[in-house]
Order: structure tokens, then C-alpha cells, then sequence
């Protein structure tokens, strides 16, 4: 590859490698400084994405960033494109991409959008979200429209569906349907009702899939379940005849950090048909929940690129996107504050990649969730989570994620409340999946403008689902 370069400010910048124009094209982030590829200076970052914006989109596809020989990733993405579908934008540099975009957005095309998603690699869509403001993220993210389903509806316009993630330390079931209980009386659980197991064990993991199935069942909620064990463990479940709704499993952007994971490509083929044969939906068939995170390959020591260069943290989380996209998922969600300040150090950060997360995922075809979230060493606040919340909501984003009391007292983090769900949708004006809220209008907990009620501990709604949660 030729060296590319510019001069800002009098100097004269170069840039050898295509990963080190990317690398160096990214807004400031922590990770990127301790992996050893972040700019040196604000004018160094400027020279990279001038350079970027003038390399033709086509050059992603004649220059990997992480070799093809090499991973699995890369092989997976390149072999599977559709090249019909890049076509609207093959003849344009990154930077008139970009304007393409923004554009379209502004004349509300959604589908010419939405359209460009199977032909896009994953380094396409971090290169041009590498050019744009917090503002353009949410214009474009609100008209990439994608839309699945199994029990309920995720990603139609207007509405912000969330995931009910009742927790605990112990995996007690007192302790998972109370909080179980507080999501579903406070509209939380249309996206799924999806708890962290706190052993991988797979008795635990199917007793904790009848809790849920059994309160779903019994009450008809149109929602799926998800217990987020190790796919292996998931796998052991479906042999078993456990009701498994969602197969789930954190994906890294390289061979190398899906190997970290514990995980292959053809080991996620193979949970995905497993699930797919169990027929489980009424709305659709979508069967698959993937959890991404900047950072993640770093922390893996797998994030090396071509001649060994260390890649950018968030063109890699764009890679993983390229990994959940093949296994049509229902939910695909970015843990945005959960790795720890070494990546993504504070809210400026934070917010940032969050709203890049959503703007390249929805972009590459995925259902994007935010898991809207710090650990309580990084330096963010819950003024700092209102204002990605609401932001996203106003990007289109699929759903959040949302835990009693803002308070994860198993993963020991930040997340959203159901509160502050309720609170998004109110001054944004959305509501939950269609199914899920006429399921809350059926169960008398909504009023007739989708606002939950305020209940008591013995209105008739409450009783009704304690009753089968015990």
C-alpha cells in the first residue's frame, strides 16, 4: 500500500498502513492510547480523516485491516457481501459517502438506507462514522430502519423496546422474580427477559429458563426468554428440552477474540439451527442475542491487524457487528461503559461510542440495542446515562437494557432503570413493541395513552402476576 498523506497546521503527516489510517482517523478514546494506535494530537487525527475521507469505499474491499488468510472474521464478511446491494454507493470516497448518507436521511429515505446493509463490511461503516458529529450519528442511526421478531416486534418506528434483566448473585428465584415482577409492572421485558446467570452451570441455566418460561406462559406475555450462559451451556440446555427461546453469546470482532470467548463460527451455526428447529416464535424467527463491547479484543490481546499493527477498538467492534449479522439476530447490544475506564474512560467517551456503536450496527443490518452502563471506576454519572438514553432514543435505537434501581447487584455495574425507560419513552414519545403493549393494555397496566399506572401492592394487576411467579 502507498503511503497516504496531508498537511495540517504546516505539517506533514503520513499514514503507511490502512489500519493506521483508521486508527489514527478515530476520536480520542483510552483504549486506542493503551493499545498504542491512538493520534498523537488533535492535528494528527485531523491529517487521518482527511486522508480517510478521500479513499474510495472500494478500498476496503481490495485492503483488509485484519487479513484474510488469516481470520475467520474477515473471510466470513468478504465472502458473504452482496454486491448488488453496495452498488447505490460503490463509486463514492468515504467522504462522499458520508454526505450520501446524510442526505438521504434528511429527505427521510429510509429504505435506500436500510438497503445498503448485506453490501457494507463492517471497516465501511467505521470509516465513515469516523467522519461524523454526535448529531450525524443519530440522523442516519433514526433512518437505518431493521426490523425482526419472535414473540414481539423489535425496531419499528416509534417504539423503544427494553430488555427486563433481573439479576441476582446467588441465581435465587425469590430474588429474580421480584425483580422479575418490578420490570414486567413497570413495561419492561418486550425485547426479552434476559438474566446473567451467576454460575454457567446448565441445571442452573434450565432452572432459570422454566422460571421465566413458566411466567411467560401462564400469563401469555408476548416476550422471548434468554438466560446469557456460554452458548456450550445453551447447547447442553436444547439437549435437555429446555425452553429455549434466544441462543446468546458475546462476539469479538477477530478469530483471535471470538477465540477468547471461547467460541467459533461454526459453533454458533450450530446453536443457531438448533434453536431454529424448536420453532419457538409466533411473530418471526429470529433466535439469536449477540452482546459486543469496544474493547473487548483488546482485553483479549487479540486485536492485531495486518503486519501486526494494532487496530483501532471501535473499527473491531464493527467487526464483530460482521460476525452477529450472519446469524440473523433478534437483539444485538453494545455493553458501552461496562469493560472499565482502560478503554472508554469517561462520559465524553462513553456517549460517543455509544452513538457510533448504534450508528455502525443499525448501518450493517443488526437490530442495536445500547446496554446504557458504567462500572463505578470510570468517570460517569447518571446525569451522563440520561443524556445517552435520550439520545439513542431520539437515534432509533432498538432497546436498552434495564435492571431495579439502576443497580446490577450481580455484574456489580450501572445500567438504566425501568424508570428511566419509562422516562424515555414519555418525553420522546415511544412506546413498547406493539405486542408487549397490547399485552400491558390486556393486563390493565397501562391507561389508554400507554402510561403505566401507579399500583398499589394489592391492585388486582400485581396480585395476578405474583401469583404466577410463585
Amino acid at each position: 500500500m502507498t503511503a497516504r498523506r496531508a498537511t495540517v497546521a504546516g505539517h506533514t503527516y503520513e499514514f503507511p498502513t490502512l489500519v493506521e489510517v483508521m486508527a489514527k482517523a478515530t476520536p480520542a478514546r483510552s483504549g486506542d492510547v493503551l493499545a498504542g494506535c491512538a493520534a498523537t494530537s488533535e492535528a494528527e487525527r485531523v491529517a487521518a480523516q482527511t486522508v480517510l475521507a478521500d479513499l474510495p469505499l472500494t478500498t476496503f474491499l481490495d485492503e483488509q485491516v485484519v487479513g484474510y488468510d488469516e481470520d475467520d472474521v474477515t473471510r466470513l464478511v468478504l465472502d458473504t457481501l452482496d454486491a448488488a446491494a453496495l452498488e447505490p454507493v460503490r463509486a463514492l470516497t468515504v467522504g462522499g459517502f458520508r454526505e450520501w448518507l446524510l442526505a438521504r436521511a434528511a429527505a427521510g429515505d429510509e429504505p435506500a438506507i436500510s438497503g445498503l446493509a448485506r453490501g457494507l463490511t463492517p471497516e465501511m461503516a467505521a470509516a465513515v462514522s469516523k467522519l461524523m458529529r454526535n448529531a450525524d450519528l443519530v440522523a442516519v442511526g433514526r433512518r437505518a430502519r431493521v426490523i425482526t421478531g419472535l414473540r414481539s416486534t423489535i425496531g419499528l418506528p416509534g417504539r423503544l423496546a427494553s430488555r427486563l434483566q433481573p439479576n441476582h448473585p446467588t441465581d435465587d428465584a425469590l430474588g429474580v422474580t421480584a425483580s422479575l415482577l418490578d420490570g414486567l409492572l413497570h413495561g419492561s421485558g418486550d425485547a426479552v427477559i434476559g438474566i446473567n446467570p451467576a454460575t454457567d452451570s446448565p441445571a442452573q441455566t434450565i432452572a432459570l429458563l422454566e422460571l421465566i418460561d413458566a411466567v411467560i406462559s401462564r400469563y401469555e406475555i408476548p416476550t422471548q426468554s434468554c438466560v446469557l450462559a456460554h452458548v456450550t451451556t445453551t447447547l447442553r440446555a436444547l439437549e435437555k428440552g429446555a425452553p429455549v427461546d434466544l441462543v446468546f453469546q458475546s462476539v469479538a470482532g477477530t478469530q483471535g477474540g471470538n477465540e477468547g470467548f471461547g467460541v467459533t463460527l461454526d459453533l454458533l451455526s450450530e446453536a443457531h439451527a438448533a434453536a431454529l428447529e424448536l420453532g419457538r416464535g409466533t411473530v418471526g424467527s429470529n433466535v439469536t442475542y449477540f452482546e459486543t463491547g469496544q474493547g473487548s479484543a483488546l482485553s483479549a490481546g487479540a486485536h492485531l491487524g495486518v503486519g501486526g499493527r494494532p487496530v483501532d477498538q471501535q473499527t473491531l467492534e464493527c467487526r464483530a457487528y460482521g460476525v452477529a449479522r450472519h446469524f440473523d439476530p433478534l437483539l444485538v447490544n453494545t455493553v458501552v461503559g461496562f469493560i472499565g475506564p482502560e478503554y472508554l474512560y469517561d462520559a465524553k467517551q462513553v456517549i460517543r461510542a455509544g452513538l457510533e456503536d448504534h450508528f455502525c450496527g443499525k448501518l450493517l443490518g443488526l437490530p442495536m440495542g445500547v446496554d446504557v452502563c458504567y462500572t463505578n471506576h470510570t468517570d460517569v454519572d447518571p446525569d451522563d446515562t440520561d443524556t445517552l438514553t435520550l439520545l439513542l432514543g431520539a437515534a432509533g435505537c432498538s432497546f436498552v437494557i434495564a435492571v431495579p434501581g439502576s443497580d446490577d447487584v450481580m455484574l456489580h455495574y450501572q445500567s438504566l432503570s425501568f424508570q428511566d425507560v419509562l422516562t424515555a419513552r414519555q418525553v420522546l414519545g415511544l412506546r413498547p413493541a406493539p405486542e408487549f403493549e397490547a399485552w400491558l393494555q390486556r393486563m390493565d397496566l397501562v391507561d389508554d395513552t400507554g402510561r403505566v399506572r401507579e399500583l398499589t401492592a394489592d391492585a388486582p394487576q400485581a396480585r395476578a402476576l405474583l401469583a404466577a411467579a410463585r
